[in-house]
């Protein structure tokens, strides 16, 4: 089933969205208390894009059949976009109890009751092993690194919560699943991480957008990439990436890579 984006704020419409939540610094989006008050008076926002942009990328890998886990939900669509497809087991985590409740209450007037929203936190998933087909993030990780230092020397707290998060994610996938991330964060970048010698899964990836491209990783468990670099064990949490913020103007440009 395909959507268009008549559902959905134009372009025009979410950056005026936006600007209202803008925090002054970058760093507020690492404090739970922000997006406590954003979720509290903002009904809708999409980071890196809506659904349409990127459903032909996605719709690959999913099947009615799958589970499927999103993380840091907020106040998006895209699990009901995913639901919209067929997709009936759907879970949806957020670290702000607002925004689960909120979310809950949205689908809960439209009759979707399948999806489940559960408050959690990412950095510590609570979920049993092999539970998930897929697991995707839209612009959830990069929020980890609003305040990472230096580009190339990311403080080891950044890259701490990084790694939780890749390897909570790799335990509560079943052997064949998929991680999809979506990110404004460059393959040169990223590759040094998702490549590290503690996972098994092979890591690709595409882009889309037209202005400002965003990249779509697939990282399928099992499927070690035999061309990735090897790293040794006691250097799984050295990343050589970080996303560099230099200037607040729309959301979708907060994220700034230093090529």
């Amino acid at each position: 089933m395909a959507f268009d984006d008549q559902e959905t704020p134009s372009d025009s419409g979410r950056k005026e969205t936006a600007a209202e939540f803008l925090p002054k610094t970058t760093s507020a989006y690492g404090d739970p208390r922000y997006w406590d008050k954003r979720f509290s008076a903002e009904e809708h926002y999409e980071w890196l894009k809506e659904y349409s942009h990127f459903q032909h990328l996605i719709r690959p890998y999913i099947s009615t059949n799958y589970s499927i886990l999103e993380l840091g939900c907020g106040n998006s669509r895209l699990s009901e976009r995913l639901h919209g497809e067929g997709v009936i087991d759907v879970t949806c985590i957020d670290l702000s109890a607002i925004a689960v409740e909120r979310m809950k209450q949205r689908l809960k007037e439209k009759g979707l009751l399948g999806i489940q929203v559960v408050e959690a936190d990412m950095l510590d998933l609570p979920f049993e092993s092999e539970s998930f087909d897929i697991v995707v993030e839209k612009g959830t990780m990069d929020v980890l690194y609003v305040d990472s230092g230096d580009p190339w020397n990311p403080r080891p707290e950044t890259v701490s919560k990084v790694m939780k998060v890749l390897k909570g994610v790799h335990k509560v996938l079943k052997p064949d699943g998929v991680f999809i991330s979506i990110s404004f964060g460059q393959p040169h970048f990223r590759r040094e991480l998702f490549e590290a010698p503690c996972f098994t899964w092979s890591v690709e990836w595409k882009t889309f957008g037209e202005e400002f491209h965003y990249f779509f990783y697939t990282l399928k468990k099992g499927r070690r990439s035999s061309e990735g670099k090897q790293f040794s064990i006691d250097k799984c949490d050295v990343p050589a990436m970080s996303l560099f913020h230099d200037e607040l103007e729309d959301e979708d440009f907060i994220f700034r890579t230093d090529i």
